[in-house]
């Protein structure tokens, strides 16, 4: 084991100073044991060991998942990466993300994306046991992530006070659609009503008055994310009390919106779509070549006179309207036509070549499944073969975009079937097998078949 918070937590003057490093007094363990008791209750002595083969710094935090769709799943998926236990509840009809699609077979790939890592219970919310099952499973977890409207937890019997009662320690990661405050509060919000409101629809699109709302279900994505950070941040600063921490889909989309959120507030004024051009950097997007379109970018002088060196356009530094980088925006469409009629003498890989041979940014448009073929990709390890529930084949997934000291956290486990764990979780929570089989048989609870 790691004894080095050992030393942070229990250093003291009386403690011999010539001592060496690896011997530690057990007077040391016994507070270092005493402090992990209080401030983290189910992490073990163990589950401070780091494996040889993944970092798991939250190896013996146990993650509580009510939440359903995509952010709160995506932040529980990430923390198990990071190497957090994870148990995921349902309903006895499943997450809706189970209906949603693509799908492979009858498998949802929407599900499985945001699912990895966690096992499942099954569970009809309104019977008289669950509530008795969710407060055991609160007491012996670190952390709990609910999406559901603000007043829902306390109808369940799970309002802040219970969950104090229960326990003292708990961190509650709540995600919601607008934020606990204000006239919106009790308002579903959904991702592309998020981006709607925020304004990023509005910043998305060919021109003004054309707005698209991004591919991917980006505000989910990003507040899955915020909602990490603050658990994380969460399970550091608790003390003798656990940490409520909350954010919501509108507020993740106005702060993703940066520079543009900033011209909002500063000058009143609301920005418009540019299409596939950077607002405020030219030459910055993406240019049709012979064979497809390339994005490159020149976000400086020197960039400036380097594409124009590659392209063969040492003449468009001398004109006046390209003299700048703010001629260049104002100027942007001219701009444009110029470098098409230089890049289209050419392939898309074959500019890619040139540019990037020269030290400026370029890549090609690809498709997703041309995208996770790149060699790059396959440099990174970041596709994960993971045995299926059934261990009858394995699947890839994306693990988690971080490494830490080279290594990638690898993925526990691959995304759950309803109610796979039902039976196991709540043998640990001390029911008898008979008493597990009254509650699957009058369908409190479903196990997987």
């Amino acid at each position: 084991m790691d004894f080095s918070i050992v030393r942070r937590i229990g250093r003291s003057p009386s403690v011999e100073r010539s001592r060496p490093a690896d011997v530690i007094p057990e007077v040391l363990v016994a507070r270092f044991r005493r402090y992990m008791i209080k401030y983290y209750p189910s992490r073990s002595m163990e589950g401070l060991k780091m494996s040889s083969e993944s970092f798991r710094p939250l190896h013996g935090i146990r993650v509580l998942d009510l939440s359903r769709a995509l952010a709160g799943p995506l932040c529980a998926s990430l923390l198990s990466d990071l190497g957090a236990a994870v148990i995921k509840v349902e309903p006895l009809d499943g997450d809706p993300a189970r209906a949603w699609g693509p799908f492979d077979g009858d498998e949802s790939l929407y599900f499985a994306s945001a699912n990895h890592g966690k096992r499942a219970l099954a569970l009809d919310f309104r019977d008289p046991a669950a509530g008795e099952i969710l407060r055991s499973l609160i007491g012996t977890s670190d952390v709990l992530i609910e999406s559901f409207r603000p007043g829902v937890m306390g109808a369940m019997g799970l309002d802040a006070a219970a969950l104090r009662a229960a326990n003292p320690h708990l961190v509650v990661a709540s995600v919601s659609g607008f934020g606990s405050d204000g006239p919106l509060r009790n308002s579903a919000g959904l991702d592309q009503i998020a981006q709607a409101m925020s304004g990023l629809m509005s910043v998305t699109g060919p021109s003004a008055g054309a707005f698209y709302r991004v591919g991917v279900p980006i505000v989910d994505f990003m507040t899955g994310l915020v909602s990490v950070i603050g658990v994380l941040a969460a399970i550091l600063a608790r003390k003798d009390e656990g940490v409520r921490v909350e954010t919501s889909l509108l507020e993740t989309a106005l702060y993703s919106l940066v520079f543009q959120a900033q011209k909002g507030l500063s000058t009143g004024e609301n920005p418009e779509p540019q299409g596939n051009m950077h607002p405020s950097i030219q030459p910055y997007g993406a240019y049709r070549a012979a064979d497809g379109e390339i994005v490159l970018a020149a976000s400086s002088q020197r960039h400036w006179r380097w594409l124009c060196e590659v392209i063969g356009a040492e003449e468009l530094m001398g004109r006046p309207e390209f003299a700048s980088p703010a001629a260049r925006v104002e100027n942007r469409e001219r701009l444009t036509a110029e470098l098409e009629k230089r890049l289209e003498t050419a392939t898309v890989r074959q500019w890619v070549d040139r540019l990037t041979s020269a030290g400026l940014p370029a890549g090609p448009v690809l498709g997703v499944a041309d995208a996770l073929a790149q060699e790059q990709v396959a440099a990174l390890k970041l596709v994960n073969e993971v045995a299926t529930a059934d261990a009858t084949r394995s699947r890839p997934l994306l693990a988690a975009p971080l490494r830490f000291d080279g290594k990638r956290p690898r993925i526990a486990a691959y995304p759950p079937r309803l109610g796979d764990s039902s039976r196991e979780i709540l043998i640990e929570l001390g029911w008898s097998d008979a008493k597990v089989d009254a509650l699957i048989e009058r369908g409190a609870v479903k196990g997987c078949s």
